[in-house]
């Protein structure tokens, strides 16, 4: 096993330490958060972003196929090819308008270890992954954008089936964005950057899809869910959610 940066060793005992983790993560997790190919300032954004407790929650595992919507530079595409292996597959999933990020994305393949990741690029909120051959579709801090005209009209209702229909039964649906309050608007949501969980979940498991589990480590009480995300008094430190889904087998 390579070993751990200081960074990532000192994130995981802090957060033994405090109790956000249930039990600690499998190695592999531990590893890949670990990796000191890593870049320094996705390493430095771990201690606001929890990756341990996100990947482990998430349940990836070694071998899995993993379909990641809007990798946005790779911050867990990384993680995500190093856990699941030579053996398993991340298949990323990039808006066509975002271009700096797909330029971003792209590099990944070349990257040591990460051949195992190809970027698919679609129009905004539209996918085209296999039926039936995803273990685990993985959508983080972006589940809300689905929903900002500017950047496209999706209708969720038909996106959260065609999530359905690519993953395996027992497949994996996980999602974590920032918490909104009651009664947000589309315009507070485009606004704000945040999307209520209560609608989240009524969306997916309106699709078939079953919730089985809630991360909380990323609660954060003194977010009051005023502020838009990207405000400096609270960028970083937002009330967030995980949910998991569970395709029923």
């Amino acid at each position: 096993m390579r070993p751990i940066s200081l960074a990532a060793a000192a994130a995981f005992i802090l957060s033994v330490a405090t109790g956000a983790l249930a039990a600690p993560p499998p190695g592999y997790v531990v590893k890949a958060v670990g990796d000191p190919a890593r870049p320094q300032a996705e390493v430095a954004a771990d201690a606001d972003r929890a990756p341990a407790e996100t990947l482990a929650f998430a349940g990836v595992k070694p071998g899995m196929t993993v379909a990641e919507l809007f990798p946005g530079g790779g911050y867990y595409s990384r993680m995500l090819s190093d856990i699941v292996g030579p053996k398993g597959r991340v298949l990323g999933v990039e808006n066509a308008g975002w271009k700096g990020a797909v330029a971003l994305d792209r590099k990944i393949p070349a990257e040591a270890g990460h051949g195992n990741f190809t970027l698919d690029v679609e129009p905004f909120g539209q996918l085209a992954l296999p039926p039936g051959q995803v273990d685990l579709f993985w959508i983080t801090q972006n589940y809300h954008d689905l929903k900002i005209a500017k950047y496209g009209a999706v209708d969720l209702g038909a996106f959260n089936r065609s999530v359905f229909q690519a993953l395996k039964p027992g497949g994996i649906y996980f999602i974590l964005d920032h918490e909104a309050n009651p009664g947000i608007t589309p315009e507070g949501i485009a606004k704000l950057h945040r999307v209520e969980k209560a609608t989240v979940i009524r969306e997916v498991t309106a699709a078939g899809l079953r919730l089985v589990g809630e991360g909380k480590f990323l609660n954060r009480p003194g977010d009051d869910h005023t502020k838009e995300i990207f405000d400096p008094a609270i960028r970083g430190k937002t009330d967030q959610y995980a949910l998991k889904f569970v395709k029923p087998a």
